[in-house]
């Protein structure tokens, strides 16, 4: 029988794969929506749908947070702990329009809790830190806008001599595909953040052995959870990823999200849990280098820059007081 506490966990986990459904939609489809094409339903439902059949194709990811970041198996109340940070960031960034992480969020969240639950460091898995979410963190950004650079500069020299009507004609449509390769990235890797959450917490309580497969109904109800909130769309967070980095076209818009779903893809093959807003936003911002320099609005990539370089040790701290918190009562 579930105990209370797992059941606030399984809600509160509902709660961050919905809002991470629905803060991360402008990741996916921004570029498609802001270059016209695709208008913001169709985009949104296209979106939400790849999230879905994205999430149930790969758990090395749910691995990596379920048990590769741990060396003690927490309480409930610190799991739902980590969540609640995680959610309060996420909505204080879509409130402020900020493209943050929901990925670090969740797991800077988890490692402030842990922390205070145990009261030293000694149980946080460094090692696994560093590798699967810090060293990516820098450098899954900057192969998304190394190839959205390359790329795009490729583009140029393949269809230099095509008119600009004919391009964006062509591009126009090839953005769709991008779009759903884009979105179906997304899912593959964003999802499974909240299935090793579920996962961690079912151990914790004894409904599964440690070491365990993610069972397919968590993967299923993170997949669904997403797939609605994405549903539900974020246009809040769309505008600043869709036009506020760089002028966007159909070339740009599908040179970006090919790029992104690229670096994305890769990352989720080795288990590295990544912020798709960050592989987005570089993508951008390469693509829009590749063109010119000064074409990217470099005041607002500061003020994303900054969200990123904040979302960890924020979380860290909201996290650990919201297990401090917590622990006097439960």
């Amino acid at each position: 029988m579930l105990s209370g506490l797992l059941i606030g966990v399984l809600v509160a986990a509902f709660v961050f794969e919905f809002i991470n459904g629905f803060h991360d939609t402008a990741n996916a489809i921004a570029t498609t929506v802001y270059t016209r094409a695709l208008p913001p339903r169709v985009a949104i439902l296209l979106s939400a749908t790849m999230n879905l059949i994205g999430a149930l194709t790969s758990d090395k990811v749910a691995q990596t947070v379920a048990t590769g970041l741990l060396d003690v198996s927490p309480e409930l109340y610190v799991i739902l702990a980590a969540l609640v940070g995680a959610i309060a960031w996420d909505l204080f960034t879509w409130w402020r329009a900020i493209p943050s992480s929901s990925s670090h969020a969740l797991i800077g969240s988890l490692i402030g809790a842990t922390m205070v639950y145990t009261m030293s460091t000694r149980d946080i898995l460094w090692q696994g830190v560093l590798d699967k979410v810090v060293i990516p963190l820098f450098t899954s950004p900057l192969v998304g806008m190394l190839l959205g650079f390359l790329l795009m500069r490729l583009v140029f020299t393949v269809f230099a001599n095509w008119t600009h009507h004919h391009a964006n004609a062509l591009f126009h449509k090839l953005q769709v595909v991008s779009a759903m390769f884009m979105a179906y990235a997304h899912g593959s890797n964003d999802a499974q953040k909240t299935m090793g959450i579920i996962t961690l917490a079912l151990v914790t309580s004894g409904v599964l052995a440690h070491g365990s497969d993610i069972p397919f109904w968590v993967k299923l109800f993170c997949a669904c959870t997403m797939a609605l909130g994405t549903s539900i769309g974020g246009r809040r967070v769309m505008k600043t990823v869709g036009r506020g980095v760089t002028k966007l076209e159909p070339v740009s818009g599908f040179v970006s999200e090919t790029s992104s779903a690229i670096a994305i893809t890769f990352m989720t093959a080795i288990g590295a849990p990544v912020s798709t807003t960050q592989v987005i936003t570089c993508a951008i911002m390469g693509t829009g280098s590749a063109r010119r320099v000064g074409s990217v609005k470099w005041g607002v990539v500061k003020d994303i820059a900054i969200a990123w370089v904040l979302t960890l040790p924020a979380t860290i701290i909201l996290g650990a007081a919201t297990a401090a918190l917590m622990g006097l009562f439960l």
